[in-house]
């Protein structure tokens, strides 16, 4: 399985992010994989964001909860990721990446992983 992230680069703040994650070599309904989003700001660890299962059941990061959305789009094997109200310590490295059939919000478990996208937030 193959992931490959992609968004816009920079955004400003207050604005909405979307970020797409492409997934390859593998289905996201019939692979038993459910699908994360993570993100490492400058200088920090890696924060777990969301999960978003094969059958669409989503989970997220509490202390981002109000502002985060999971999606996926079966037909084309997608996953997207949203994110309102962004803020300048939003700027990092988006990762998408998946794990076998469990939630887990430890990035060490995960199987599979995108090389990530840049996300700034500035003005």
């Amino acid at each position: 399985v193959q992931l490959q992230e992609s968004g816009p680069g920079l955004v400003k703040p207050l604005q909405t992010l979307s970020l797409t994650c492409a997934v390859r070599g593998g289905s996201i309904t019939t692979t038993d994989y459910w699908w994360n989003w993570i993100r490492q700001s400058p200088g920090k660890g890696l924060e777990w964001l969301g999960q978003i299962t094969n059958r669409g059941y989503t989970a997220y990061n509490p202390a981002l909860k109000s502002r985060t959305s999971i999606s996926k789009n079966n037909a084309n094997d997608t996953v997207y990721l949203r994110m309102n109200s962004l803020k300048p310590e939003d700027t990092a490295v988006y990762y998408c990446a998946a794990v076998a059939g469990i939630f887990t919000t430890t990035p060490a478990r995960y199987t599979f992983w995108g090389q990530g996208t840049q996300v700034t937030v500035s003005a």
